[in-house]
């Protein structure tokens, strides 16, 4: 590895591992009337505006677990290396959330039905950590140089464009949910 490609798996994992201090922080300071309610400035609020909608609010709850299953599952190699969450954590034990772990990924927490029960906050900050551990030995095993992103539905982004689209879409849902905490009177940190 050159000196270049040392300081530059060093920002990425310093980047990563700050977007997911911020989600965490965001997780923790919402208030539980905010957790489950529906989010005025949802897409299901506008479905007259957009019929492909599927129709499901996007609560607080519902969009910091989004952000965590895809921060974790584009944080590595290919989506052939993707591997669920430990089987004892709360998420990868819920019959209701299975499809979310295996080929073809045929579910993401948005696709949930919408009488799902939310997850609860310990829940998502005990799957919030274990991408965090994931991050360092990750990054540091990528290859940046990989013209294929290692996912089919991004054929023509690089690996390290795919690595910048990953950081990009966890700190977009960072600001978002950071949105709806200020509309409640709280700030949180930027990191």
């Amino acid at each position: 590895m050159t000196g270049c490609d040392a300081l530059l798996k060093r920002a990425l994992k310093e980047q990563f591992h700050s977007g997911l201090g911020m989600l965490r922080e965001c997780i923790e300071r919402c208030p539980d009337d905010l957790w489950t309610a529906s989010n005025p400035e949802s897409p299901a609020s506008h479905r007259d505006d957009n019929p492909e909608w599927n129709g499901v609010e996007r609560p607080f709850w519902r969009i910091a677990f989004h952000d965590i299953y895809f921060t974790h599952l584009y944080l590595g190699r290919s989506a052939s290396a993707f591997e669920a969450p430990p089987s004892s954590f709360a998420v990868s034990i819920r019959a209701d959330f299975a499809p979310m772990w295996c080929p073809p990924w045929s579910l993401e927490p948005y696709e949930l039905p919408s009488e799902t029960p939310p997850c609860l906050r310990p829940e998502l900050l005990e799957y919030l950590d274990y991408v965090d551990s994931l991050v360092d030995p990750t990054v540091d095993a990528l290859d940046l140089e990989s013209p294929s992103s290692g996912f089919e539905w991004y054929p023509q982004e690089t690996k390290l464009s795919h690595v910048l689209l990953n950081l990009r879409h966890l700190q977009g849902h960072v600001g978002q949910l950071s949105e709806l905490l200020m509309l409640q009177g709280i700030d949180v940190s930027w990191q």
